[in-house]
C-alpha cells in the first residue's frame, strides 16, 4: 500500500493506493501538489482508498471515509469521479472561498481568468497562451479570496479532451485515458504558479471554429456580474446567494469577451 499526501488550498488530503498503474495516474495529475509526509503535522482533511477490484465493470475503486464507494469501469472515468469528489468536498471545507469555473495563468504578478463552460475552449486557450509568456495556475478551477481578491493555484495537470491546433501539440509525457488527456505540470512551456496572486483581468471565452482572428471587447461590470455568477461553483455558500460576491470580483477588474 503506496501512501502519499496533497496539499490543495491548504488542506490535506492522503491517498492510500495499492495498485502501481492508479498510483501513476494520480500522480501523473497532481504530483504538483504533492507534500512528504513529515511536512503534514494533522489529521488528513479528506483522506482516500484507492483500489482495484476484479469486476471488468467496477474496476476502480474510490472510497472515502463515510461515503459510499465510487467505482468506475476504466481509467478515464476514474480520475473524473476522483477529480469531481476532492473538488465538492475542497469547496465544502473552504466554503470561504468562491470557485469559479476557469481557467487561471499569471502574467506580470497578476492572475488572469479565462471563464467558459465546458468544452468553451478555455483550457485550449489557457495551453496556447503558456507558450507566450503566461504562466500557469489553473486549467479549470480558480478559487477567490475574496478579502483580498486573490486566486489561489490549482496546478493539477492540465486537461484536454481534443488534440490542439498546431503549433501547440502536446508533449510525449502527456497522460492518455479512455476520456481525457493529461499533460504534467513537469512537461509544461512555462512556469507552475504555487502562491496566491491579486486578480488582473477576466476573459469570458466564446469559441467559433470559423473566427480566423482573435479578438477581446470590453463588457460591462453588470454583464460580468452575470457572466460570473453563471460560472460560480458554490454561489450558495455566500452572502446574498452568492451575488456580492459576483459583484465584487467584476467590479474589481477589466473583463472582456474574447472571441477565439
Amino acid at each position: 500500500m503506496s501512501i502519499y499526501w496533497l496539499s490543495i488550498f491548504n488542506k490535506k488530503v492522503r491517498i492510500n493506493c495499492d495498485d502501481n498503474e492508479m498510483n501513476d495516474l494520480v500522480l501523473g495529475v497532481y504530483g504538483s501538489m504533492q507534500v512528504q509526509e513529515h511536512q503534514v503535522m494533522t489529521d488528513p482533511d479528506i483522506d482516500y482508498i484507492l483500489t482495484r477490484t476484479d469486476q471488468k465493470d467496477e474496476e476502480y475503486c474510490i472510497l472515502r471515509s463515510g461515503e459510499q464507494p465510487i467505482y468506475s469501469g476504466d481509467d478515464g472515468e476514474f480520475i473524473y469521479f476522483l477529480e469531481k469528489d476532492m473538488t465538492i468536498e475542497l469547496e465544502v471545507q473552504r466554503c470561504d472561498l468562491y470557485f469559479l469555473h476557469a481557467a487561471a495563468l499569471e502574467y506580470q504578478k497578476k492572475i488572469h481568468l479565462l471563464v467558459a463552460e465546458s468544452g468553451g475552449g478555455k483550457s485550449t486557450t489557457a495551453w496556447a497562451l503558456m507558450h507566450h509568456g503566461f504562466n500557469y495556475s489553473s486549467d479549470e478551477l480558480a478559487p477567490v479570496q475574496l478579502d483580498r481578491m486573490e486566486i489561489l493555484p490549482y496546478p493539477h495537470a492540465v486537461c484536454q479532451k481534443t488534440e490542439a491546433p498546431e503549433p501547440y501539440g502536446f508533449p510525449s509525457s502527456t497522460i492518455v485515458t479512455s476520456r481525457t488527456m493529461h499533460i504534467p505540470t513537469k512537461a509544461l512551456p512555462c512556469q507552475v504558479v504555487k502562491e496566491s496572486l491579486k486578480l488582473g483581468s477576466i476573459f469570458f471565452v466564446k469559441y467559433n471554429p470559423e473566427n480566423k482572428t482573435p479578438s477581446a471587447n470590453p463588457v460591462s461590470w453588470g454583464e460580468a456580474t452575470a457572466r460570473v455568477y453563471a460560472n460560480g461553483l458554490n454561489q450558495l455558500a455566500h452572502a446574498d446567494d452568492g451575488l456580492e460576491a459576483a459583484q465584487a470580483i467584476a467590479q474589481h477588474c477589466l473583463c472582456y469577451e474574447l472571441n477565439t
